[in-house]
């Protein structure tokens, strides 16, 4: 089965910057797409990013386009999620998991695949 381990979390102020980093292993259909999701505490589940294995398709939440960048290094199995002008509302735990054309993540339903422990996010006012 795929395991995948996210990091790169922490505690920022509003306006500062995070890289988060999702390091998968296991099969390799299950890195064909693979999304970033957050649980906002309050809030609703939502789909943030996503990309495939080529990043010919990107996929990206309204609320974070603009200020958030997803990449990959198939060579390396890992996706990054650069996140730039964090806000209070970016408070969340992050995850990744696969995401098979990034359906999951372009209507914030849940991947059915394997997921990591997930990073905390904190975005302090």
């Amino acid at each position: 089965q795929s395991q995948f381990v996210e990091s790169g979390g922490g505690l920022v102020e509003p306006g500062g910057s995070l890289r988060l980093s999702c390091a998968a292993s296991g099969s390799a259909t299950d890195f064909d797409g693979i999304g970033w999701f957050r649980q906002i505490p309050g809030k609703e589940y939502e789909g943030v990013a996503c990309i495939n294995t080529n990043g010919a398709l990107i996929v990206y939440a309204d609320s974070v386009k603009g200020r958030f960048t997803i990449s990959r290094d198939s060579a390396k199995n890992t996706v990054y999620l650069q996140m730039n002008n964090l806000q209070p509302e970016d408070t969340a735990v992050y995850y990744c998991a696969s995401d098979l054309l990034c359906v999951a993540t372009k209507t914030s339903t849940t991947p059915l695949g394997s997921w990591g422990q997930g990073t905390q996010v904190t975005v302090s006012t």
